[in-house]
């Protein structure tokens, strides 16, 4: 990840070059925990949030990064919708239809999916 040796990012976290790439190695391969500071480091290094490094599967990790990318707002839009997907397994996968989409083609399907959910336009005055 990042494209850093064992060693550059042992060093970068203040483990030091001799000892850094052989602690890196460990924890990566689950010989030694890595405590709580030490992975405060390892998440800045990374520029990851520390909930990435510890999700339990790629795809909670995957969803982590992409959260942390978005603001307050934005991330609580987000877990809105993600609730509301979970609820609904049916709108949860034509979503997903939608989102793996060619790009031509998902504009076309959101912006669709916008005009059904627009406000009905004001009727002018009788």
């Amino acid at each position: 990840m990042r494209g850093l040796s064992q060693r550059a990012l042992g060093d970068r976290m203040g483990l030091g070059k001799d000892k850094g790439s052989s602690r890196i190695n460990r924890y990566e391969h689950q010989v030694t925990a890595i405590g709580f500071d030490n992975l405060d480091k390892l998440a800045e290094v990374l520029d990851v949030p520390i909930a990435y490094l510890v999700a339990e599967n790629p795809a909670m990790a995957d969803g982590i990064l992409e959260l942390s990318r978005a603001n307050a707002a934005e991330q609580e839009r987000l877990v809105r919708a993600l609730r509301a997907l979970l609820a609904s397994p049916p709108l949860a996968e034509a979503i997903a239809r939608v989102a793996a989409a060619p790009d031509e083609e998902r504009s076309r399907l959101a912006e669709a999916l916008s005009g059904l959910l627009a406000p009905p336009a004001k009727k002018r005055g009788k």
